[in-house]
Formats: structure tokens, sequence, C-alpha cells
């Protein structure tokens, strides 16, 4: 199992980065809640990761704090919740305030995220109340301060909406949420993150 990795950050593509470890590259998927707090491409980053391992592939996925990797941990034990809901979760709202939907049962801020029913988030609320004490007592500190999102060569508006769609949002969602809010001059990570929080309003 591999449980933590540091190294180069090489590519980042929300929700895909490559991770340089030792001339070794590493695909691996993040939440947004992660690229929020990662340095530029090329700078050193240390992920706690999870590794899961399907008939067709062995998919890793990297968190910027143990707390962020166990809240997805305690999310896939949710029956009918796999690893691409669990990142939508994670991306669309933060460990607190997951915390603070399932204590108030607030069942309509989880409909909003991608791929969630009425159903789903009842089932959320119900089965993670017992578990999240647990899981938010872990450290909430990440993989570094927060810092400039270095872009690709498409733009970033299309990055965010490339990026909202592989979280589970719709083509026609994610361009109705980006064009939403005022992307001018913002990089990808900081339309995403307007976009994820315009939805909570």
């Amino acid at each position: 199992m591999i449980g933590r990795l540091r190294g180069e950050i090489a590519i980042k593509q929300p929700p895909e980065l490559l991770l340089d470890v030792n001339g070794v590259g590493y695909e691996i998927l993040a939440p947004m809640s992660t690229f929020y707090e990662m340095p530029p491409v090329g700078e050193q980053i240390m992920l706690f990761t999870h590794l899961a391992i399907r008939d067709d592939a062995h998919v890793l996925y990297g968190f910027a704090s143990e707390r962020e990797r166990a809240l997805f941990r305690g999310l896939l034990k949710v029956n009918g919740v796999g690893a691409k809901m669990a990142l939508a979760i994670l991306s669309g709202m933060s460990a607190d305030e997951f915390s603070r939907c399932v204590q108030s049962n607030d069942i309509a801020a989880l409909v909003r995220l991608p791929g969630i029913g009425k159903k789903t988030a009842e089932r959320l609320i119900i089965e993670m109340r017992d578990r999240l004490q647990k899981l938010l007592d872990l450290p909430k500190q990440g993989v570094t301060a927060a810092t400039a999102f270095t872009q690709s060569t498409a733009t970033p508006v299309n990055d965010a909406i490339d990026a909202l769609m592989a979280l589970g949002y719709k083509l026609t969602d994610a361009n109705n949420m980006v064009r939403a809010v005022e992307s001018d001059g913002l990089a990808s990570e900081a339309i995403i993150r307007a976009a994820l929080k315009a939805l909570k309003v």
C-alpha cells in the first residue's frame, strides 16, 4: 500500500496531477480542497495517498492532510458512495462544512453536489454521523500554504469547466457554473472555487 508520497509537481490539471518522485511519475487524482493548497508546478509537496485496486486499474488518490484522506475513506464505506462521489464531496465542501451538514441534517446542501440525490444524502447523514468525530480529530494541516495556480496552455475558463466535468457535473451545468462567476484574470483554481462556492448560496 502506498500511504504517502513526496515529490515535485510535474503537471496540474484538476482533478489530476502528476507527481515526480525520484524520476517516477505518479498519476494522482485529488479533490479541489487539496488543489487549493498546492504550490506551483515544479515545487515539492507531500501528499497522503489512498490506493484503490480495481479489476481494470490501480488508482491513486492524493490528499493534503490525513484528515482529508480519513474522510475520503469514511465516505467510501457508505453504501452507494464510490471514489468519484467522495472526490466530488471533498471538492464541493470542506471537512468542517461536511461535518456541519451531517450534524444539522442539512440534506439540501448535500444534494447540490453532483451525483447526490435525497436518498444518498440521507444515507450519508445517518452513516457518517457516528464516524465523523474520530475522522475530524485528525490534523487539519495541509501540504503547504496556498499559492498561485500554474496554468496549462488551455484557458483558465476551459480548465475550470473540464475540472468540474471530471468531478461529475454535466457539461451544461459546468458551463453555467463557470459563466455565472466573474472569471476575468482568475486562475482555473480560483474559478472552480468561486463556482463551487456559488452553489452554497
